[in-house]
């Protein structure tokens, strides 16, 4: 999603407890980031404008959450709705960090000692044409990475309107040594999560009619 540049976004991450603008000084040692470094680490690969795991973040504060995206404006905006989600709790976001990152070089920020639980992946750019597939953040490339920092029986979560990018994605999981535990054509009518936070892309697809596709798939 593209989105206007916002000058007030770079001084206000900054500024932010729950930002991290050198995600490279971290590799290996993110859950020493936390107030609780023992909990279980979960990861949102593309937060945008950070809906979903301000929710999800507020709601499980048992749970660390790292959210990376690459765009300062859609960072900003998911630091302010995170900021509004636990003040209207009136706690504070200690289980929760986001960061600026290419999520293609995650493996420089990332690796075997996170300990990653889980990955989220919302509504990811599906890259149509053929020669761009290998961009998707699903792609058999990007899931071999994923494995890097993936606890055994780590879990990925994903959610996308694109009929293409998933029947491709559940390819590519195959071929990367995931097993699909559930898979949906059809969320809203078959939810396969124990709770399904709905982002607002998928708001906007199945206000259009667009059903949307789900799987969770475990290596």
């Amino acid at each position: 999603m593209r989105i206007r540049y916002k000058k007030w976004a770079r001084p206000e991450l900054e500024a932010s407890k729950f930002y991290e603008d050198n995600p490279e000084e971290w590799k290996g040692k993110w859950k020493n980031y936390f107030k609780n470094p023992n909990l279980p680490f979960y990861l949102e690969l593309g937060c945008g404008k950070g809906q979903f795991i301000s929710k999800l973040a507020v709601e499980n504060q048992n749970i660390n959450f790292l959210a990376i995206d690459l765009v300062d404006a859609m960072l900003g905006l998911a630091k302010r709705n995170i900021e509004n989600e636990y003040k209207e709790k009136n706690i504070e976001p200690e289980n929760v960090l986001i960061t600026r990152f290419d999520i293609e070089r995650i493996l420089l920020i990332l690796d075997k000692n996170d300990k990653v639980d889980r990955i989220y992946i919302n509504f990811c750019n599906p890259w149509p044409k053929g020669k761009h597939r290998k961009k998707r953040l699903t792609h058999t490339r990007q899931l071999e990475k994923y494995k890097e920092f993936l606890v055994d029986g780590g879990e990925i979560y994903f959610k996308t309107d694109d009929d293409d990018l998933f029947n491709s994605s559940l390819i590519y999981f195959e071929e990367s040594g995931f097993k699909i535990l559930k898979k949906t054509y059809d969320l809203h009518n078959e939810n396969i999560f124990e709770k399904n936070i709905e982002t607002e892309h998928e708001k906007m697809f199945s206000e259009q009619g667009i059903k949307i596709k789900a799987l969770i798939a475990k290596i």
